[in-house]
C-alpha cells in the first residue's frame, strides 16, 4: 500500500509539474502573442471589398468592376434556414459559446493524440473564423492558433453575436471570386437570398470549407455529397429541419451553373470611360470600396445607337462582298468534337455573331460547329449575298453565324420581355450565315446645352476590339470641318450672302511643290453665295475663304470650340478637314452652333455615391444659356452695353460697336432704312437673369454667327449632300457630311432637338471604305436610324435669330436690295451692312475662270 500512495504521489506531482508547466509557457506565451494583437474594435467600421456599380441615368445597370464579388447583406435579411444551414456545417454551438468551444478544441486533440493525422477537422469557431479571416494568415501553428483563440475572446466581448455572424457571411469565400453568401446565392443560382431553397441553401453552406475544390460547379459530385452527408443530415439531426425535409432536399439534383449579375444596358466603352475616370478620381481603391457611379446615359438612346452602327456596318459590309473566313483550322479526319469545341475557346461572338467551324460541305450545303457544340446545317438557299455556303467556305473555315431574331422577339418591348418570348417558344432555333464588318464605326450623342453624354458607341464590338473610336480614334473630319471655317470667316465680315469664287486655284510652297485641290465633283461652279457652296460642299470655296482670313486668325478662333490649337494644321489643307480629330471633339464643336454659340464639355458622371448612399460627388455642369448675363450675380438680371470681347474675338451682340457701324451710307432711302434698322436692332437688350442653380458655359462664339451656321446647316440637309435625313421629317435638322481622299473616313455630324451627334465610319488599318463611300452613303444612314429613335416625341428646337440681326433682302452678287425687290432673304449681324454695299463682278458666270496661284504660305 505504502508502494502505490508513492506512486499515487508522484504521478500527481508530475501531472501538476506538467500543468504548471504549461500555464507558464501559455502565460509566456499570452504575455508574447496578446500585446501584438489588433484592435478587434476596428470590425466594427469594417469595409469590405465590394466592386463599383456603374449605373445609366435611371438606374439601370450598365457594369460592374472590381476583382471580388460582394454584395454585403444585412444579418436580418438572411433566412433563418440558410443561418441554420451555416451552423450545421461550421458551429452549431455557435449561439452558446464564448468565441472558444471547447468540446470541439478537445475533440480535435483527442483526434491529434489518435491519429497520424497533423491538421484535424473541428475546434475552430464561427468566431475564431472571423478572427482569422480579418487579422491573421492561414499559417497552421500553435502560435496562430492560440492567437486565433484569443482575438475570439475579444471580439465576443466586443460585438454581438448576429455581428460576428454577419461578419463571417458577408466576408467568407465561395469560390469563382465570390465572397460572401449574397454574391455566392447570385452567382450558383441567379437568386437573391430569400429565393433559395433548402437544397441550394445546404450547397451554399457547404462551400467555405473546400472553395475552390468542392463548389458545385468545380466538383459537382463531391459537392453533392458535402450537401447530403454534411449538412442536410446534420440540419436533421439538430432538428433544424425534419428527416422528410432534409431527405426531399438531398433528391434534388445539382443544378448550379455561372450567373453573372445582369448586365441591363449593354454599354461597355462608357463603363470602360468610367472606370478609368474613376481610377484618375479615387486611385485603384475605386473598383473596391462598393461606389455607385451614376451616370448620363439614357438607355433608351444608347440601345438605339448600339443598334444603329451594328446594324449600319452590316449594311455597308453587304455593298462589299464576302470575307468572312477569319482562319483556318486543319481539322482531324473524324476529330472529337470536344477537340473542335476547344478550337473556338478564346473566340469570343462578338455583336450578336457566334463563331463556327465549318464540319463539311456538300454541293452548296455546309455544315457548321458552334462553341457549345451545336451543329447547324445549312441549305444551299441559306447563304449569303445570294451564294450558297458551299461556295463560301470549307471544312476547318472558321466563320461566324447568327441567330435569326423571331417576330415573337422583334415584338418585345424589352430584353426580359424577348427572353421570355424565346423561352415561350418550341420552335428550334434559326441561323444565318454572317461575317464580321472590315469597316468600323463610333457614334456620340451629346445634349447640346449641357454636354451631357446620352450615348456612345465606339465601334462594332467591344468583345472584339476595346479600342474606343469614339474618343480615341483621330481621323481627318474632312467636309464636317467646313462649319467651323465658316463661322471663323462670319467673324471677319463674311455672311451667308457674301460671294466667293469656286474656281481653280494652286498654291506652291517655297520648295516649288505645287497643291492643286479639287471639289469633289470634279467641276467648278464660279461665284457663288456662302450658303450655297455649304450647301454644295465646294471644297475650293472653302480654300479661298481660309485664304482670305489668315490661317492663324482661324486656328485661334476655331480652338475657342474646344479644340487644341495644335491639332490644327498650320496651313491652307486645314480648310479641306486634314485636322486628325476624335469624333467626341466634332460633336463638341457642332454643340455650339446649336445651343447659341456656348462651348460646352463632354461629361458622363453624374453622382457617385458611397456603399451606405451618401452621395459623394455631384456634378453641376456649365450650361448653354442664350441671353443670360455672362457674369454677374445668379439669379439676378444684368444689362449691358459692352460686347463679349474673348482672346481678341467680339463673341458678343456688339451692341456699341454695330451702333457705331450702322451709320446711313451709300445707297439711297432704301439702305438708310436698312441701317436704320440696323440701329434699332443694336440697340442694348436687358439679359436675361442666370438661374441660381446654373453655371453658365464660356462663350465660344457670337450667338448671332452660330444662328447662322445652324440655318446653313439645316439647309444641307433640305437641299444639299444630308438630304436623306429629311426622310425625319423634322425641319430642325441639321448637319454636315464629310469624306477624306481615298474615302478613308466618312462623317456625319449633325443636331436635331435637344441633341447633337456624330458617326464616323471607317477602317482601322485606315484602307479605303470602297469606291464612292462618302459620309452620305457610309455614315448619314447609322444617324438617321439613331436619331429616328432620339428625335421621337422631342419637341422642335427653335432657332430665332438673337439680338444685333437684321433680315436683309440680297442680290446675286451679294449686294443688298431694297426690300420688296425680290432676291434672297437672309440675317446678316448688323454691323455687317457696310460690307454688302459694294458688289463684286466675276464676269460671266459660263465662263471658266482661270487658274489662279497664290503662295501657300
Amino acid at each position: 500500500m505504502p508502494r502505490l500512495r508513492r506512486l499515487l504521489r508522484w504521478t500527481l506531482i508530475a501531472v501538476a509539474s506538467v500543468a504548471l508547466l504549461g500555464a507558464i509557457a501559455l502565460g509566456i506565451l499570452y504575455y508574447l502573442i496578446a500585446p501584438k494583437l489588433p484592435d478587434v474594435e476596428t470590425l466594427r467600421a469594417v469595409e469590405l471589398q465590394e466592386p463599383m456599380y456603374v449605373y445609366a441615368r435611371e438606374g439601370s445597370l450598365i457594369g460592374l468592376f472590381g476583382e471580388t464579388r460582394r454584395y454585403p447583406s444585412d444579418i436580418k435579411e438572411v433566412p433563418l434556414r440558410l443561418k441554420q444551414a451555416f451552423l450545421a456545417a461550421e458551429d452549431a454551438r455557435f449561439y452558446q459559446h464564448h468565441g472558444v468551444d471547447y468540446k470541439g478544441i478537445a475533440r480535435a486533440v483527442w483526434l491529434l493524440a489518435t491519429t497520424s493525422d497533423k491538421r484535424v477537422p473541428g475546434g475552430s469557431t464561427i468566431t475564431q473564423q472571423v478572427a482569422r479571416q480579418f487579422f491573421l494568415s492561414q499559417e497552421y501553428s500553435y502560435k496562430r492558433k492560440l492567437a486565433e483563440i484569443l482575438l475570439a475572446m475579444r471580439i465576443e466581448r466586443e460585438l454581438s453575436k448576429d455581428e460576428i455572424f454577419e461578419l463571417y457571411l458577408n466576408k467568407s469565400f465561395f469560390g469563382h471570386r465570390s465572397y460572401g453568401v449574397a454574391a455566392a446565392a447570385e452567382f450558383y443560382y441567379g437568386k437573391k437570398l430569400g429565393e433559395l431553397t433548402l437544397d441550394e441553401m445546404a450547397s451554399l453552406a457547404a462551400i467555405p470549407k473546400f472553395p475552390s475544390t468542392a463548389n458545385p460547379l468545380s466538383n459537382p459530385v463531391r459537392a453533392k455529397e458535402r450537401r447530403d452527408v454534411y449538412i442536410l443530415e446534420r440540419m436533421a439531426q439538430l432538428k433544424y429541419v425534419t428527416h422528410a425535409e432534409a431527405d426531399a432536399a438531398k433528391a434534388a439534383p445539382m443544378h448550379a451553373s455561372p450567373h453573372e449579375r445582369p448586365i441591363e444596358v449593354y454599354a461597355p466603352y462608357v463603363a470602360e470611360m468610367v472606370r478609368q475616370e474613376m481610377v484618375a478620381r479615387y486611385g485603384a481603391e475605386a473598383l473596391t470600396k462598393g461606389y455607385h457611379v451614376i451616370t448620363t446615359i439614357d438607355p433608351v438612346l444608347q440601345t438605339a445607337a448600339d443598334a444603329a452602327v451594328r446594324d449600319g456596318l452590316r449594311v455597308y459590309d453587304k455593298r462589299h462582298g464576302w470575307h468572312g473566313v477569319e482562319e483556318h483550322f486543319d481539322l482531324a479526319t473524324g476529330e472529337d468534337p470536344a477537340i473542335t469545341r476547344g478550337r473556338m475557346r478564346d473566340i469570343p461572338p462578338q455583336a450578336g455573331l457566334l463563331p463556327a467551324v465549318v464540319l463539311a460541305t456538300d454541293g452548296g450545303k455546309a455544315s457548321v460547329m458552334l462553341r457549345d457544340g451545336t451543329t447547324v446545317d445549312f441549305a444551299a438557299s441559306q447563304g449569303w449575298g445570294g451564294r450558297s455556303p458551299g461556295s463560301l467556305v470549307k471544312r476547318g473555315d472558321l466563320v461566324r453565324v447568327r441567330l435569326v431574331e423571331k417576330k415573337a422577339d422583334k415584338d418585345a418591348k424589352d430584353a426580359k420581355a424577348a427572353l421570355a418570348a424565346a423561352a415561350a417558344s418550341d420552335a428550334a432555333p434559326q441561323y444565318e450565315l454572317d461575317q464580321l464588318p472590315q469597316a468600323q464605326s463610333a457614334l456620340v450623342s451629346l445634349e447640346a446645352s449641357t454636354g451631357a453624354l446620352r450615348a456612345l458607341s465606339g465601334g462594332f464590338s467591344f468583345a472584339g476590339n476595346k479600342f474606343n473610336r469614339a474618343t480615341q480614334a483621330r481621323r481627318q473630319p474632312g467636309s464636317s470641318f467646313k462649319p467651323f471655317l465658316y463661322a471663323a470667316s462670319f467673324e471677319r465680315g463674311f455672311n451667308p450672302a457674301s460671294i466667293v469664287l469656286d474656281a481653280p486655284v494652286v498654291f506652291q510652297d517655297r520648295r516649288g511643290h505645287m497643291w492643286r485641290p479639287q471639289n469633289d465633283s470634279g467641276n467648278f461652279a464660279g461665284p457663288m453665295r456662302l450658303r450655297e457652296a455649304m450647301v454644295q460642299s465646294r471644297n475650293l470655296v472653302s480654300v479661298r475663304l481660309l485664304d482670305a482670313i489668315g490661317v492663324d486668325f482661324a486656328r485661334k478662333y476655331i480652338s475657342h470650340l474646344g479644340f487644341e490649337e495644335k491639332e490644327l494644321p498650320p496651313n491652307l489643307s486645314m480648310s479641306l478637314g486634314t485636322a486628325s480629330l476624335t469624333p467626341i471633339s466634332v460633336a463638341r464643336g457642332f454643340a455650339a452652333f446649336a445651343n447659341g454659340g456656348f462651348r460646352i464639355t463632354p461629361w458622363f458622371i453624374d453622382e457617385v455615391r458611397d456603399r451606405d448612399g451618401a452621395v459623394i460627388f455631384k456634378e453641376k455642369p456649365p450650361t448653354a444659356c442664350p441671353g443670360c448675363a455672362l457674369a454677374g450675380t445668379a439669379g439676378q438680371p444684368v444689362q449691358t452695353t459692352a460686347s463679349t470681347v474673348v482672346d481678341g474675338f467680339d463673341l458678343g451682340p456688339g451692341a456699341d460697336a454695330a451702333a457705331s457701324q450702322a451709320k446711313p451710307g451709300k445707297g439711297g432711302k432704301d439702305n438708310k432704312d436698312s441701317k436704320d434698322k440696323a440701329a434699332e436692332a443694336a440697340k442694348p437688350k436687358p439679359l436675361k437673369a442666370v438661374p441660381a442653380d446654373m453655371v453658365v458655359a464660356p462663350k465660344a462664339m457670337d450667338g448671332r454667327i452660330s444662328y447662322q451656321i445652324t440655318s446653313m446647316l439645316r439647309d444641307v440637309v433640305q437641299r444639299g449632300t444630308g438630304t436623306a435625313a429629311k426622310v425625319l421629317g423634322r425641319e430642325d435638322v441639321g448637319g454636315k457630311t464629310g469624306s477624306t481622299n481615298d474615302h478613308r473616313d466618312a462623317w456625319f455630324s449633325g443636331f436635331g432637338g435637344p441633341y447633337v451627334t456624330t458617326v464616323w465610319v471607317g477602317r482601322d488599318d485606315f484602307k479605303s471604305l470602297g469606291y464612292r463611300e462618302y459620309g452620305g452613303k457610309a455614315a448619314l444612314p447609322i444617324w438617321i436610324d439613331y436619331m429616328r429613335v432620339a428625335l421621337k416625341d422631342q419637341p422642335l428646337a427653335i432657332n430665332e435669330p438673337p439680338d444685333g440681326m437684321v433680315k436683309v433682302s440680297v442680290g446675286a452678287n451679294g449686294s443688298l436690295l431694297p426690300e420688296g425687290s425680290g432676291g434672297v432673304v437672309e440675317w446678316v449681324k448688323a454691323e455687317d451692312l457696310d460690307r454688302m454695299e459694294t458688289s463684286v463682278d466675276y464676269g460671266p458666270e459660263e465662263s471658266t475662270p482661270a487658274e489662279e496661284s497664290f503662295d501657300i504660305f
